[in-house]
């Protein structure tokens, strides 16, 4: 069966009527065309009816019409039109390069600029977007199930550093335009640098979130990618260069606490229709599962180690640094043919993962 192609009345008033559509691969919430227009190619996309798609498509539209008052240049797709009733978006098509083995650098300035279009004057009620939302007391819990189901013993202060960890985070800053799932796939490198595209989880938050992304393995992400120690620096100083331009300050600590808060997040085990069904760190006491490049267990052992790496002489963090190192020995005692995360990108047009 072939779709009909969204494009109404309203759209061809004002953009002309559509050459030739090709159908794009997608995830399963959304479909996907490249169409001609009188001004050049674009790409049309329609979010799929069900449930919260009103909520995505008005996320996806106030990201990219706050991207596309940046000033200094585009990070994302310039939006041609939309028709909410419908719920399509009419984007600038982008031409998209095979990324260059240090890629990351490139993408972590990009993802700093992104960040940098939520700045004031710009809030939650201007950008008409939520407020990013971290992990809770349940995620304590379920991550201490977690502990207790490998049997490290967990530390005296460590219930009370998560506590307030958890505190933290929701306390954080709201003065970013987050991504809401910044993945290897969702950065078009295009002849004019990185362009993010797939706005539909869009937030305002602290951009330390999603700078952790680099070290904590893509949490949110089918494709996990551990930058090799020298080329994780460089990006991570890509980026608070970015920050300093354009925000004319250092940025902020709390690197640490967002990694930590990403560790804590079972729902970060799964793709995005399995998340808030249960106990995935539970589940994965039990058993393990493959998503995309790497299973429940290789990203808990990875974002243990990143865990117990920064938080060893972080204060706030010391004991759940014991208890994360504890976690990662039963881990590997227990399972040990575990596998470290992969250290490259995977290439695109050959790795399909589930969205």
């Amino acid at each position: 069966m072939t779709e009909r192609l969204p494009f109404g009345d309203g759209l061809r008033d004002r953009l002309g009527p559509p050459g030739r559509a090709q159908r794009l691969e997608s995830s399963p919430r959304s479909l996907v065309w490249r169409v001609e227009l009188a001004g050049g190619p674009a790409v049309i996309k329609q979010l799929v009816a069900g449930p919260g798609a009103r909520d995505r498509y008005a996320r996806e539209v106030a990201a990219l019409r706050l991207a596309g008052r940046r000033p200094a240049g585009p990070v994302a797709p310039v939006l041609l039109a939309a028709d909410p009733v419908e719920r399509v978006l009419v984007l600038e098509h982008l031409e998209h390069l095979r990324p260059g083995p240090e890629w990351i650098v490139e993408y972590a300035a990009a993802l700093g600029r992104l960040h940098a279009c939520g700045a004031a004057p710009c809030g939650a009620d201007a950008a008409g977007l939520p407020r990013w939302r971290g992990p809770g007391e349940e995620d304590v819990a379920a991550f201490l199930g977690f502990a207790g189901a490998l049997g490290a013993q967990v530390p005296a202060g460590a219930r009370a550093q998560l506590s307030a960890l958890v505190e933290r985070l929701a306390a954080a800053p709201v003065d970013s335009l987050l991504h809401g799932d910044p993945c290897p796939g969702n950065d078009l490198h295009t002849p004019a640098g990185i362009r993010f595209v797939d706005f539909e989880q869009a937030a305002l938050g602290s951009g330390l979130a999603e700078l952790a992304y680099l070290r904590i393995g893509f949490p949110s992400c089918a494709w996990v990618t551990a930058a090799a120690p020298p080329l994780l620096a460089r990006a991570e100083a890509a980026y608070r260069a970015v920050w300093r331009e354009e925000r004319g300050e250092d940025l902020p600590d709390g690197l640490a606490d967002a990694c930590a808060g990403w560790l804590l997040r079972g729902d970060a085990l799964v793709p995005r229709a399995q998340r808030e069904t249960g106990d995935h760190l539970a589940r994965a006491a039990r058993e393990d599962w493959t998503w995309g490049t790497a299973t429940a267990r290789q990203r808990l052992a990875h974002r243990l180690g990143v865990v117990t790496a920064l938080g060893a002489d972080h204060p706030d963090l010391s004991e759940l640094s014991r208890l994360a190192a504890r976690m990662r020995a039963r881990m590997r005692t227990r399972w040990p043919h575990l596998l470290p995360v992969p250290s490259t990108r995977p290439d695109p047009e050959r790795t399909a993962p589930t969205p």
